[in-house]
């Protein structure tokens, strides 16, 4: 039975990294993949040898000569322990989409827009670096690139153009996502699942992850494609926003920010205090809403059409429930392998067959190469349900390095194509980036900066 748990997940995984060949969302195939493997448990629960208590960390002693009954609540009681955490993560993102949603119906985002006012290539490429980076931080790096991207679509009309700022603008918003606990889902995942804290993560990583956008952008800024100045853009004129656009851009990306702190001072969970910022964001948002469009005599086929419903039950209708979806199925199907203790056993057989390259990562002696190799993999494959594997493979205590280096290498190793990250994916949609394109021209300017990152973290690990 475990041997077909394992293909249903290969066949799954498959199918998730050649979506876009089979053009079947990849959505789809996870919540198929975790219902069908979930069930097969169900029906073999006697024939299983083990199961892996995720509470407490470690295999259920005595559970092959336990009863039908004994063995059915252990299985109830993991499902339950893992939705929980799952649905952790997934509230959380909804208040963080929501949020964002927001700030975006009083063109919130048209305030950074106007803070650039150059016309060089070269510095237009260095301010959106610097935005992806600092903005993936605060917003989440697929949320930053798809504001970013709109901002760009807005600046730069030469699509030819447009896409190779579109390409670094991967890396740098993967880069500015792996050293903040709201900046990455898999950081996110780190975060909640209590192996990293706010403080540890931006001080490993903070620098592996400004060289890693450092570099490629320093290289970049010396190519063809970057020299000389922009085209007069036809969208250059203004158009007339809301009086309270940088009001709620200030008040949603500090709602936001105050996360941690929230998390911090209480010790409840992250989403306890995204819920709280999302509250006093959506109170902001009805008030204004209000005012919003009466005064906007400009456009009354846009003041009727805002007029019919709040901001708070517009947001709501436009976040991403696919993404959202996607994470719940790969979360829980990762979760039943972890149940059966195939996760433990593979990490046993990893850690005693991979050469030791490189510096150990502790006593446990999980080699660098290793998580290297999952940064690699994150490109090839989806980072969410490597790190979720990881959660359950590895038991170093929060705030080890292990889990530092596993928030770097899976955060930013996506950059490295464009499929292998949410921020390489929406980009994709936005800008019909080809796969191809972007492996020879981008690729390459990712693959340098991942590996320089990784070469600084481990300096800053000895530093501190």
């Amino acid at each position: 039975m475990e041997s077909i748990i394992i293909i249903v997940f290969v066949l799954g995984y498959l199918a998730i990294t050649v979506e876009h060949s089979i053009k079947i969302d990849k959505l789809i195939p996870a919540l198929v993949m975790m219902a069908i493997s979930w069930a097969l448990i169900s029906l073999g629960i006697d024939s299983f040898p083990q199961w892996f208590d995720s509470s407490s960390h470690g295999l259920v002693e005595g559970f092959e000569s336990l009863g039908h009954e004994s063995k059915m609540h252990w299985m109830e009681e993991t499902l339950l322990h893992h939705l929980g955490k799952t649905a952790e993560i997934l509230v959380f993102l909804l208040g963080a989409m929501t949020i964002v949603e927001i700030i975006d119906y009083f063109d919130g985002f048209s305030t950074i827009k106007s803070f650039i006012k150059t016309k060089s290539k070269k510095k237009i490429l260095w301010i959106f670096g610097f935005l992806a980076f600092f903005l993936s931080a605060i917003i989440d790096n697929l949320t930053a690139t798809i504001v970013l991207i709109s901002i760009l679509q807005k600046l730069v009309s030469d699509r030819s153009v447009r896409i190779w700022y579109a390409g670094l603008i991967i890396i740098a918003a993967n880069a500015g996502g792996a050293w903040s606990p709201i900046g990455d889902v898999t950081t996110t995942m780190l975060w909640i699942g209590k192996k990293v804290t706010t403080g540890h993560l931006f001080v490993y990583l903070f620098l592996p992850s400004l060289i890693c956008m450092l570099i490629p952008f320093l290289i970049a800024s010396f190519m063809k494609p970057f020299q000389g100045n922009l085209e007069q853009n036809i969208d250059d004129v203004e158009k007339p926003k809301s009086r309270f656009s940088s009001t709620m851009l200030y008040l949603g990306l500090g709602g936001i920010v105050s996360v941690p702190i929230f998390k911090t001072v209480t010790h409840l969970p992250p989403y306890v205090g995204m819920m709280l910022a999302l509250g006093v964001v959506a109170i902001f948002a009805e008030i204004y809403s209000n005012s919003k469009f009466s005064i906007s005599s400009h456009d009354s086929a846009e003041s009727d059409a805002h007029a019919h419903h709040s901001p708070v039950h517009h947001s709501l209708s436009k976040i991403e429930l696919p993404s959202i979806l996607f994470f719940l199925g790969i979360l829980m199907a990762v979760a039943a392998l972890e149940s059966l203790g195939i996760l433990f056993g593979f990490a046993g057989t990893l850690q005693d067959t991979m050469p030791m390259l490189g510096t150990e990562l502790h006593h446990e002696g999980v080699s660098d190469l290793v998580v290297l190799l999952l940064g690699v993999g994150s490109a090839v494959i989806d980072n969410v349900p490597l790190v979720a594997a990881s959660l359950g493979m590895f038991s170093e205590p929060i705030d080890n390095e292990l889990w530092h280096f596993i928030a770097y290498s899976a955060g930013t190793g996506g950059s490295m194509l464009i499929i292998g990250s949410a921020a390489g994916v929406v980009a994709m949609g936005m800008e019909k980036i080809d796969f191809f394109w972007y492996l020879k021209k981008i690729s390459w300017l990712a693959l340098i900066g991942f590996l320089a990152g990784a070469v600084a973290f481990m300096f800053t690990r000895t530093i501190f």
